[in-house]
């Protein structure tokens, strides 16, 4: 469908919304835009509402600096879209915001799925990585375009394989999703704020169905938070998909979309 944009809180958002049923809202990855979700906006859009959008910061969405948070941002676009609760899914910086919304607006929240996901305030001890080094490296520097290739290797190739084992649509197109948030950054979108007490220390608030997906070559920090939520969050559970990364639902969009459909319908059916 075509795209629509809503002014709210300070930004313009862009975003598409589709289909029939409950609703259902995609949050993406920090190193992506809306477009990551193609393959599940088409697919899910069959059986439900739902919505995608660019966040503040990414994509076509534009801001005038003001400060904000993700999920009163997202709060502001239900409320002008007349979607009273939602499933939220969200991947890594996308499931924070998700998981920040269900914690502030409990009543808004009908479901959660943390995809390759921490909540906020989670602490995990790196192991040291050139990689990384470079990464930042390349961002101080301001050379942007190396900067969104290393972290493609990063996130997309990961540790334990080679870019060629990735096919080259999905590494191109979060390069270019990526190069866009990072250009956003470095321009300026306002100061993000947080929630207090950070959600690492409100998991037991959560009382809803929760789906946590983990790429099986994802970093070890997906798999510590994953942990923790498991066993914090009454009822959530875990499915690691195989041969993905960081952003499963792109490389094996057609088993992620029957995981999420199942989890989704279940939700229906009580």
């Amino acid at each position: 469908m075509p795209f629509t944009e809503s002014s709210l809180n300070g930004a313009k958002f862009y975003y598409e919304l589709a289909g029939e049923g409950l609703p259902v809202v995609l949050l993406h990855a920090g190193i992506a835009d809306s477009r990551m979700w193609e393959d599940q906006f088409n697919a899910l859009s069959k059986h439900c509402r739902v919505l995608r959008y660019d966040l503040r910061g990414y994509g076509q969405t534009t801001a005038d600096g003001s400060s904000y948070t993700h999920h009163t941002d997202l709060k502001a676009l239900l409320d002008q879209l007349g979607i009273d609760r939602a499933v939220l899914i969200g991947c890594s910086n996308g499931g924070r915001a998700a998981m920040n919304f269900a914690l502030t607006f409990p009543e808004r929240t009908a479901g959660l799925v943390m995809v390759c996901s921490s909540p906020d305030g989670f602490e995990f001890e790196r192991a040291p990585s050139p990689l990384r080094d470079a990464i930042n490296a390349a961002f101080d520097a301001g050379d942007l375009e190396t900067t969104a290739r290393l972290e493609t290797q990063l996130w997309v190739v990961g540790a334990r394989r080679k870019p060629e084992e990735v096919p080259a649509a999905i590494r191109d197109q979060v390069y270019e999703m990526n190069l866009i948030a990072l250009t956003k950054e470095v321009a300026g979108v306002g100061d993000e704020g947080d929630i207090e007490p950070p959600a690492a220390e409100r998991l037991d608030e959560l009382h809803l169905p929760t789906l946590i997906l983990i790429g099986e070559l994802d970093s070890p920090v997906s798999f510590a938070a994953g942990n923790l939520m498991l066993g914090l969050i009454a009822g959530a559970r875990t499915v690691v998909i195989p041969n993905t990364a960081h952003l499963p639902n792109m490389e094996q969009p057609d088993l992620f979309n029957q995981i999420v459909l199942d989890f989704i319908q279940n939700l229906v059916q009580k």
